[in-house]
């Protein structure tokens, strides 16, 4: 037998084992954060539900974006000492706690606080997992590792509205939220059992120092602080449109029904397929070009998403999905290798500003839409993204 034909088993072993690696990765990035915007496709009956505004009832369910923010900048602060599969499979548990809780409030304050308390959980999950991905593959493959995460973060997008809507409307919403408590669960059982063990987080940040130190270092670095920035701003367009594009597709002329609502999001498929080319995208285009052709993409899609016609809304909707999804997956990529040290705390600021940036779209998009209407949201929406590309411009092409 020839060298190559020894060589190709081997190869093609590789393949399936990188295969079902990623594959698992995008399956516990489904589960940490399926909660996340699950609650979106059923905002217009939260809204009846509650009786509060849809600007209130808007920021009531992206306040999971601020405890998102907390604990990015918690787990820059004392990540280093916590254990990465121990701390990703605990938060999925407790997850479980507040949302099996939001089935039973009627409260929109308790509602809130529940919503932060998820997001706690959540991001945690979120950040020890993406330092987990920096430390167990090499800087060639930890790009495409951050890609499968962030194609499960698609799929959660989808499934996640799809199935809110589809149990709300057929069981009623404290049942939809106890079902979303038992995938919390199904994915701490998931994390315990394929997980590699790991010591305490300490190999990639192994220098030590005092806490505050941690998070202080990637904010020196001009293109981590450039990506803390760009992630701001694309969440902040993405829960600005995805939470109040809601009520346009309910109002006339669309005219959607609550179970329509949720299969609208069949919109996400298309960067269920996209996203995983991220790695591609930043490889040919650098991180600066990819971050302006992906998110051009996006401004083009919000510009659709002023018509009166159902099919081009959705081509909108699905163009902002494919530009901003892939835009974070490139973000994210860059954050990781930019950052040889602490990148812990590097992912914990840089989810820290995400999140940040999602609560805010919500709430000044919420306040825009209520007084001045859906025209000037898009506006102000493909106006970030600008900002967000000249932004990009700061980013330099990582050395092989």
């Amino acid at each position: 037998m020839t060298t190559s034909e020894h060589t190709e088993p081997t190869r093609l072993r590789m393949v399936a084992a990188d295969s079902w690696r990623f594959g698992l990765i995008a399956l516990i990035a489904f589960l940490t954060l399926v909660d996340l915007f699950a609650a979106q496709a059923i905002l217009p009956s939260l809204v009846v539900k509650f009786g509060v505004s849809r600007a209130t009832m808007g920021f009531a369910v992206n306040a999971s974006t601020f405890g998102m923010a907390v604990a990015g900048i918690a787990v820059a602060l004392f990540g280093r000492g916590i254990d990465r599969r121990n701390g990703i499979w605990i938060s999925l548990a407790a997850l479980a706690i507040p949302t099996t809780l939001l089935s039973q409030t009627d409260s929109i304050l308790v509602f809130a606080l529940l919503r932060v308390a998820q997001g706690l959980c959540m991001s945690t999950a979120f950040t020890l997992t993406m330092a987990y991905l920096a430390e167990h593959f090499s800087a060639r493959q930890t790009t495409s590792a951050l890609a499968a995460y962030v194609t499960g973060n698609v799929a959660s997008n989808f499934f996640g509205r799809l199935m809110s809507a589809a149990v709300a409307d057929t069981f009623g919403i404290s049942t939809n939220f106890l079902t979303f408590a038992g995938l919390n669960l199904f994915g701490a059982a998931l994390v315990w059992f394929t997980l590699q063990k790991t010591s305490a987080m300490m190999r990639a940040d192994a220098k030590g120092g005092p806490a505050r130190a941690a998070w202080k270092a990637p904010l020196q670095n001009a293109e981590l602080r450039a990506c803390f920035a760009i992630g701001f701003l694309i969440l902040f367009v993405f829960i600005g449109t995805f939470t109040y594009v809601n009520f346009q597709l309910v109002a006339t002329p669309l005219s959607l029904t609550p179970m329509a609502l949720g299969a609208v999001y069949f919109v996400f498929l298309p960067s269920m397929l996209t996203t995983p080319l991220a790695g591609r995208v930043a490889a040919g285009l650098g991180p600066r070009g990819g971050i302006g052709a992906t998110l051009g993409l996006a401004i083009a899609g919000l510009l659709l998403l002023l018509s009166a016609s159902l099919p081009v809304v959705l081509a909108g909707m699905a163009l902002v999905a494919i530009g901003t999804f892939l835009a974070q997956a490139i973000a994210t990529g860059h954050v990781s290798r930019t950052a040889s040290r602490d990148r812990a705390a590097a992912s914990g600021v840089y989810l820290a500003s995400y999140y940040a940036g999602g609560l805010a779209g919500s709430f000044i998009i919420g306040q825009l839409y209520d007084r001045f209407g859906w025209t000037a949201c898009v506006a102000l929406l493909a106006a970030v993204l600008a900002g967000a590309i000249a932004i990009a411009h700061v980013l330099q092409t990582p050395r092989t």
